[in-house]
């Protein structure tokens, strides 16, 4: 992690004791990021109600508001961004640690506290602040994209289950030594963004209502490499993220074809990626079930036939048998979203 990444995160410290304050404040600062120091619950409230920290190094106990209850206090203000909660305590007892838990509290430093200890925490709280932004905006790019188009519904939903549900299946099979729950969840997290390209598709030939002409679908396939080159910018900017790597995997290749007749590379078998083989199941199955300007959706059982006599030319075959073995649930997925959906804009309406 770039100090320059730490320097954007502003920490709020605090402890009624003057020493620890000060030297727990000089010990944060020297790692890099910003600090402000109060001296109790309290003040630390009033500075929250002022400014926006994204870590709290709090003693446990203080005269007035401790710190389990200025977490309490913190957890249901329901703040815009997490805040990561770091109670400094002496106390080290498992019914210490629950208390702290249920109280809302991420984590637990023991006093007199080790700098390097506290480095690592920080850098922790860090990670997982800037994981829960990476899904944030990762899903913000995606509505941005499916904004474009009105028919596509709750689509990247849909998409984003689909594509765990299959991957879990995989996995359980044994025969996917790269899949693993890590696999699973940037998967699931990084599939909203296959079609992040269309962005850059004029509404003319992306809302067309009837079939496209042989150059208008050839500006449609440019979806898959403008979301790519979209996508590898930011790789070569951040190149140990992994999830922009399998990003600009799906992107690129989930129009690619089992039998080298897809796009935009015309690429074949497992020279295709994996998650981007997983993909093309996921979404062919989700646009022949849903309803556009051009067609009806299609009954689930029907697709489910066209996906499986998609083996070998279009889809990967082992692939296919794992969706045959959660097709069932596929429908479920399908059912639960578009209810969902339908009771959101229900209840909207009722309300305009």
């Amino acid at each position: 992690m770039s100090d320059q990444s730490m320097s954007l995160c502003k920490v709020l410290v605090v402890d009624d004791e003057p020493t620890i304050r000060l030297t727990l404040s000089a010990t944060v600062e020297s790692f890099g990021y910003s600090c402000v120091s109060v001296s109790s619950g309290e003040e630390a409230m009033d500075a929250l109600s002022k400014e926006r920290f994204e870590i709290i190094i709090s003693d446990w106990e203080m005269p007035g508001m401790g710190g389990l209850q200025l977490c309490r206090n913190v957890r249901a203000a329901n703040r815009a961004g997490y805040i990561y909660f770091i109670l400094l305590t002496s106390n080290c007892s498992p019914a210490h640690t629950v208390e702290g838990l249920e109280a809302g509290a991420d984590d637990f430093l023991t006093k007199p506290f080790n700098p390097a200890e506290l480095r690592v925490r920080m850098l922790i709280a860090q990670r997982i602040r800037e994981l829960d932004t990476m899904d944030v905006t990762i899903m913000a790019l995606a509505k941005l994209a499916e904004s474009r188009d009105p028919e596509t519904g709750e689509h990247l939903d849909r998409v984003q289950e689909y594509t765990r549900l299959l991957a879990m299946q995989m996995m359980k099979t044994g025969e996917w030594p790269e899949i693993d729950e890590e696999f699973v969840r940037l998967l699931h997290l990084t599939s909203p963004l296959h079609d992040i390209g269309k962005v850059a598709i004029p509404d003319c030939i992306l809302l067309k209502p009837g079939n496209l002409s042989d150059n208008e679908f050839e500006v449609m396939k440019s979806h898959t490499t403008a979301g790519a080159d979209t996508l590898r910018v930011a790789m070569e900017r951040s190149p140990n993220q992994p999830f922009l790597k399998m990003a600009h995997d799906i992107a690129r290749s989930h129009h690619e074809r089992y039998d080298a007749t897809g796009y935009p590379d015309g690429l074949a078998g497992e020279d295709i990626p994996l998650p981007a083989r997983i993909m093309a199941v996921a979404d062919v199955y989700d646009a022949l079930t849903s309803k556009r300007v051009y067609k009806n959706a299609m009954p689930h059982m029907l697709a489910c036939g066209i996906i499986r006599d998609g083996a070998g030319s279009h889809f990967d075959p082992k692939i296919v048998l794992a969706f045959e073995q959660v097709s069932d649930e596929f429908e479920r997925i399908r059912t639960r979203i578009d209810a969902q959906s339908h009771d959101g804009q229900a209840a909207h309406n009722r309300a305009a």
